[in-house]
């Protein structure tokens, strides 16, 4: 709002001009030339110091910590970017009329990698027409050369400790492009890369050095398609996925996918087809996935042999489970699959989250269930409590604590929202004092405030959509904490600009509707602080 504020004077007075660095230099174009003095920075005195050695400058400047890792880790990535450049040029003339050039129009690519993108960057920079493993190669390497350069993106170094996220990123990068350089060249970096980095002293004891950051926090989320095949096994237990379906940069092609229950338990055995839009590369796999209840859950995966291989595999799995013997069940994932097991941690990191709520839903709704045992029926006591000024026994605080927000995250949930529950819910919470989760409840009420937005956008003559969005508001209202708003300003302003106008026309010509709408929108207006 303040900068909605400024503009508007800017915009109402002849001091000033809204304009943009483009249309500055079209008006202005430069007159002097200057030149950048090499090896200098804003947010160092000492030159690039901040970026590969411990000059000082930091952030939090914690006491006793140094920053004597950032030179390993330059060294470590200066070192692997030798490896893999060395080898792209020798490799790509191969297939390309010129390897640096490709490198550099390759952004084409990241910005579109449609077919159509990629067939005529191919077209444009190929000695030749390519077959579909040789674009396999050719894209490989060009990813292996994009992620190089991602590796050394600055703020990996600006920071505090080698075991931040900023530095955790790059170590990323570096780690996918050592892969890539192991599937073009048949070299492990990984090793070489690893030895370096022990140099790379953290800051913090358990995290030791970067060889230790990257063997926990970086190797582990490495992928390739076999862990995409183990997440698509995984997450098919909780999830009915289409016959062809997108999973982030891979499509994959559910060839069969069979799924039994007994119980609590369920169990999945299909065959995957995978491409990587990046790189083109595919694979064809059989998995099995396994859940016994709660967090007992795996899965396997092996290279797709024949139909004939995949129509034992499957047989075997689902007589053994329709036999209820889970301890076999386990042991035939041992003989299908070894080396090739699988479990939650290896899910991509939102789809986990997924699950785990899933999984635990269950379990929640038990907890959830107790707690309203104890609650409820000791309301009146606690009324009485409250009326002696005598504090309240923890269990009875921790119950109501419990109780009073899951029943705000159900209520918001709601469609429609039941407005008169929720005053009852912040009534008696205030009451007896309880914090709320204003996180969650906040989060929650701020993705109804924007759902309700985007209706009111498409469907701005809905003055019913405007008197609930009024409601919402006086119920932000109410609440011990705040909640942005700036989606409903933003809509609301956008409303005031394009259509009431045109409805205040109306209004003025004696139409009863839009004197109601305009009234509605006024209140709301009012209510949120923006001018009309």
């Amino acid at each position: 709002m303040a900068l909605a504020y400024a503009l508007r004077q800017v915009d109402s007075s002849d001091h000033a001009a809204i304009t943009n660095y483009g249309e500055y230099l079209e008006r202005f174009p430069p007159t002097h030339e200057v030149q950048i003095y090499e090896n200098t920075a804003w947010s160092c005195s000492h030159g690039i110091e901040r970026w590969r050695s411990n000059c000082g400058c930091n952030v939090s400047h914690v006491s006793g910590w140094n920053q004597e890792w950032r030179a390993p880790l330059r060294a470590s990535l200066d070192w692997l970017n030798r490896e893999i450049s060395s080898r792209y040029e020798q490799c790509g003339k191969e297939y390309l009329r010129d390897p640096w050039k490709a490198q550099d129009d390759y952004i084409e690519v990241v910005l579109d990698s449609s077919p159509q993108s990629v067939e005529l960057f191919l077209d444009r920079h190929a000695v030749r027409p390519l077959r579909h493993d040789e674009r396999v190669i050719v894209l490989r390497l060009l990813e292996m050369q994009r992620y190089s350069m991602l590796m050394f993106t600055s703020c990996g170094w600006f920071f505090d400790d080698i075991s931040g996220i900023e530095a955790v990123q790059n170590l990323l990068y570096a780690a996918r492009a050592a892969q890539l350089a192991e599937q073009a060249f048949g070299i492990k970096l990984e090793d070489g890369l690893q030895e370096r980095l022990q140099q790379a002293r953290s800051n913090i004891p358990e995290q030791l050095n970067g060889q230790q950051i990257y063997e926990t926090r970086i190797r582990p989320a490495v992928t390739d398609l076999r862990k995409v095949a183990a997440h698509y096994a995984i997450s098919s237990l909780f999830e009915h996925y289409a016959e062809t379906t997108q999973l982030y940069c891979y499509t994959v092609y559910s060839g069969s996918t069979v799924k039994m229950r007994a119980g609590r338990a369920r169990m999945t055995v299909g065959r995957l087809d995978i491409t990587s839009n990046t790189t083109l590369e595919t694979g064809s796999f059989a998995f099995c996935a396994v859940h016994f209840g709660d967090h007992n859950l795996t899965g396997g995966v092996r290279d797709f042999r024949s139909n004939e291989d995949y129509q034992s595999l499957l047989k075997e799995m689902q007589e053994t489970f329709n036999s209820a013997d889970l301890m076999r069940v386990v042991r035939l994932f041992d003989r299908h699959f070894p080396g090739n097991l699988y479990s939650l941690k290896q899910l991509f990191r939102d789809e986990q989250r997924n699950i785990v709520d899933l999984m635990l839903k269950p379990t929640v709704s038990d907890v959830d269930s107790a707690y309203r045992e104890i609650y409820e029926p000791n309301v009146p006591l606690m009324r009485f409590l409250e009326d002696l000024r005598v504090p309240l026994p923890k269990a009875f605080d921790l119950a109501a604590q419990f109780v009073l927000n899951s029943g705000l995250e159900r209520a918001l949930d709601k469609e429609p929202l039941d407005l008169p529950e929720i005053s009852s819910l912040l009534q008696q919470a205030k009451m007896r004092r309880i914090a709320l989760d204003s996180p969650q409840l906040g989060f929650q009420l701020r993705r109804v405030i924007k759902q309700r937005s985007e209706r009111f956008r498409c469907k701005p003559a809905d003055a019913g959509i405007l008197t609930r969005l009024e409601d919402l508001v006086k119920l932000v209202q109410m609440l011990p904490f705040q909640v942005v708003l700036w989606d409903l300003e933003n809509v609301l302003y956008e409303v005031i600009q394009t259509r009431y106008p045109v409805m205040k026309k109306r209004a003025e010509r004696g139409d009863e509707v839009a004197q109601s709408w305009l009234t509605a929108l006024e209140n709301l207006a009012d209510k949120v602080r923006v001018r009309i």
